[in-house]
Formats: C-alpha cells, sequence, structure tokens
C-alpha cells in the first residue's frame, strides 16, 4: 500500500500533481472557499483516468498534525492486495435517505467486502436514516464514514465524484480484500447538564416539543445570549439522546431552527418518546475523546496503521479554536508517524460504537478509520 499527500492553497492555478506511482483512488478534501476545485478535478481527472477521485467539502481540512482552511488536501492512495468500487446515489429528498442508503449498498457486491468508506452530502440527508439503509443491507460489513462541511454556514456543500462536485448525491467505496486490516473508533468528550427531557413531540430529524413545551423555546433558555446566533451557535450545546435503555447514548447537532413552529431540526432522528439532555464542552475531555478514539481503532487493526482518516465534527472544532491542532496531535501520538493523516470537519460522523455494535450516525465526535494491508 502506497500512500502520497499534497495540501494545495488557495493559490493553486493548473499545474500538474505529480504522484510517484499510479493511484487506485484519490481522497479529496476540500474547502468551499477554495477557488480553483473545478480546475484542479478536471486535471486531476486528465491525468489521472483510471482512478477513482472521492471526496467531499468541508469545515475545515485534516493533514499531518494540521488543519487548515480554504485549501484542498488530496491523498493519492495505490494498495497491494485490495480492489476499490466507488458507487453513487442520489439524494433529493431527505425523506428518501433511507431508500437512498439501501439502494447505495444493494449496489455492492458483498463478496469479499470488508470495508465501505461513505461520503454524504452533509445538508439535503437524514443522516441517520441515511446509516439504518445502509446497515439493512450490509449488517455484517464495517461502515465508516461523515458528512460534507461548509464551514458554520449550513449553505451549500458537495460531494466529489470523478471530476465532479455534486449537490444531493451520496459516494460509497467499497474495499474489496482479504487482507486489508481496517480499525475505527468513534468518541466524542462533551458532559451533560441538566434535567433529562422527553421529546413528547417529534417528526424524523425534527423535534417540535419537550416535555410538552415548544423545544425552541426549551432550548433557547438554555443558550441565553448565543440564542440570537443560531442555529450555528447550536453547534456549541449539541443534545444527548437516549432513545432505549438498552442503547448508548448519541449526540445530535441542531442544523436549522424554525421562527414559525418553534422547532429544531437535526442531522439524526429524534424519536417521539426517547429522552434528552443538553451537553456542552470541555477542551481537555474533547482532546481526550479524540485520543480514545485512536486507541479504539489501534486496538481493532493492531497492524501499523498506514492510513489514518480522521473526520471530526465542526463543532468541536468551534470550542477548541486555536486549540484544535491538539485533538490531532493526541491522534498522532497513538497512530504513530508512519501513519498518513488526512481527513476533515464534518457535519456528522459514520461509525459503529464498538467492534460489534452496529453503524451509527454521530455528531460532535472524532472518528477514525484506520487501514492496512498484511
Amino acid at each position: 500500500m502506497n500512500v502520497y499527500q499534497r495540501v494545495l492553497n488557495i493559490g493553486y492555478e493548473d499545474e500538474a500533481i505529480v504522484i510517484p506511482f499510479d493511484p487506485d483512488v484519490f481522497l479529496i478534501f476540500i474547502s468551499p472557499t477554495f477557488e480553483n476545485t473545478d480546475n484542479l478535478l478536471a486535471s486531476l481527472e486528465k491525468q489521472y483516468p483510471h482512478s477513482i477521485l472521492c471526496g467531499c467539502s468541508t469545515s475545515g481540512e485534516i493533514h499531518d498534525q494540521n488543519v487548515s482552511d480554504h485549501t484542498a488536501v488530496i491523498t493519492a492512495i495505490s494498495f497491494d492486495k485490495t480492489k476499490v468500487v466507488a458507487k453513487l446515489v442520489d439524494i433529493t429528498d431527505m425523506k428518501n435517505s433511507e431508500d437512498a442508503g439501501r439502494s447505495l449498498a444493494s449496489s455492492f457486491d458483498q463478496k469479499d467486502l470488508a470495508h465501505l468508506l461513505v461520503f454524504s452530502d452533509g445538508l439535503n440527508v437524514n443522516g441517520a436514516d441515511l446509516v439504518k439503509g445502509l446497515v439493512s443491507v450490509l449488517p455484517n460489513t464495517s461502515i465508516t464514514g461523515g458528512l460534507a462541511g461548509d464551514g458554520s454556514d449550513f449553505n451549500q456543500t458537495f460531494i466529489i465524484s470523478g471530476g465532479q462536485k455534486m449537490s444531493e448525491k451520496v459516494i460509497a467505496l467499497g474495499l474489496y480484500s482479504n487482507h486489508l486490516k481496517v480499525g475505527f473508533g468513534s468518541k466524542g468528550g462533551w458532559d451533560s447538564f441538566g434535567i433529562d427531557r422527553k421529546v413528547t413531540k417529534s417528526k424524523d430529524n425534527v423535534l417540535f416539543e419537550l416535555d410538552g413545551k415548544p423545544a425552541l423555546e426549551v432550548y433557547k433558555t438554555y443558550l441565553g445570549d448565543a440564542a440570537s446566533e443560531l442555529p450555528s451557535s447550536g453547534l456549541l450545546f449539541p443534545l444527548s439522546l437516549r432513545d432505549s435503555s438498552d442503547n448508548d447514548p448519541v449526540v445530535r447537532t441542531i442544523l436549522a431552527v424554525s421562527e414559525e413552529d418553534k422547532s429544531l431540526t437535526f442531522a439524526g432522528n429524534i424519536p417521539e418518546g426517547s429522552f434528552v439532555k443538553m451537553m456542552k464542552a470541555n477542551i481537555n475531555r474533547l482532546v481526550d475523546g479524540a485520543e480514545k478514539s485512536a486507541e479504539i481503532s489501534n486496538a481493532f487493526n493492531p497492524e501499523k496503521a498506514e492510513l489514518s482518516l480522521l473526520i471530526s465534527c465542526v463543532g468541536r472544532r468551534l470550542v477548541l479554536k486555536q486549540l484544535v491542532e491538539e485533538e490531532i496531535e493526541a491522534v498522532k501520538e497513538v497512530v504513530g508517524d508512519q501513519s498518513i493523516i488526512t481527513g476533515f470537519y464534518s457535519y456528522g460522523e459514520i461509525a459503529p460504537f464498538g467492534e460489534f455494535s452496529p453503524c451509527r450516525l454521530h455528531n460532535q465526535t472524532m472518528t477514525i478509520t484506520t487501514l492496512s494491508e498484511v
């Protein structure tokens, strides 16, 4: 397995990207403010017509121990013993997210499918339903990935397929091999506070009432002055969701608010009858969570990782601010210098809780996928 990384700044024009080997796939994580995306993708497609181009827009690009903005992070990968297949599905209506997940998963041959890596439009999707559809078809295949970002603007996101950037799409890479070792971990580090509140009215990912009161009004009482900055300030105050006594709680982040009906729209479903708590950040615990995620992924993949894909939530970045690279450094110390680190800040993370638990949509976590061939 060969891995090569290049970081392009906003001043990029139409220069050739020279790779010292013939890549099977390019992972491309690119800022929405990068001015020459179309030229870059066209150039890569022309130079490497047999390579898969895949990736998405970001809320920050991760490379080595660094986090940058206004850049394009290109990671070229050539596998020795792994076949890569890319599939694409439309998701023009958020209500069809589960169907899109089923359709996408069904398009892959399951024989020797070692792992599925998924990148989705970050706004026009119900991430929880997308994952539910994927898992319904591939219950025994590990699945990781994330939702594309757009800084903290929540305006428009896109995925990359071939030489094109596309909205309202989901792309997945199927990795076929008996020699590929995959590790994954997903941890947060947020602290819950306040009382449990019951979801008394919701529909899919739209929350209308908590304890019989308008959800937006209840939520604003916790935010105080920050309420005027919704929905972006909601990234700093996610909800911990517990939908049954048997399930570990998941974190849900606000995507939009409606003053008209006093509702909150989240990246994933908020089932009626479930219980939620407000959450707030502790910087040290966020960094510890990233480190723990790396330790879990290493435990699943005892081989030295050749590539580490980091997908961390934009809400974590807004809290960590100038300390954001500390969570990347914590991961680097665990996965080792031999591993190339790539990734992005997202609107949602896709991963199982653990080795024997189903894949879920997460918010506000650091999700890590490690790859190596043996």
